[in-house]
């Protein structure tokens, strides 16, 4: 596992796009991601190819909260524990000593999420918290289904 690089943004957008139901952004985005947020999301590949990626950052008036924003599996690596070895990757960098919370968004019905999460807090020996946060009325127009926001923190991670 690794930090993507800019080169890696377009791999990354090809298997955001193979891992439904996540939302599909933009290459563009995919790219600034990998090149912008790397100190913050971690790639991992097998055989040379993109079998998982997530993206996050530092929230900017929150220095002590890292938000993830996607997770994303390649079918290939599903049930190994993958997600959850990034998560724990992603938060042993010293570069993120700081961060006493991770925040991130989930719909209902998003089982592998939930329990993604749920897993972490428990690793953590901590709390996760929810709370509705996105409508699917008054934020998405209907359009996408509504998200919680679940907070998990405090914990204490040494690198």
């Amino acid at each position: 596992m690794q930090s993507p690089t800019l080169e890696d943004g377009y791999a990354v957008h090809q298997l955001i796009q193979n891992c439904p139901p996540l939302d599909v952004n933009s290459a563009y985005c995919n790219l600034l991601q990998s090149g912008h947020f790397a100190k913050t999301s971690i790639l991992a590949k097998a055989d040379d190819q993109c079998v998982g990626f997530i993206s996050g950052y530092v929230k900017p008036d929150d220095a002590h909260t890292l938000f993830i924003w996607q997770v994303a599996v390649n079918a290939s690596a599903r049930g190994k524990g993958l997600a959850g070895k990034m998560l724990d990757g992603l938060l042993q960098r010293p570069s993120l000593q700081s961060v006493k919370y991770l925040e991130t968004t989930i719909t209902a019905d998003n089982r592998a999420s939930w329990a993604l999460f749920t897993r972490l807090s428990h690793r953590l020996e901590t709390h996760l918290n929810k709370i509705d946060y996105l409508d699917q009325n008054t934020h998405f127009n209907g359009d996408h289904d509504s998200e919680s926001l679940v907070r998990i923190g405090p914990f204490k991670i040494s690198a």
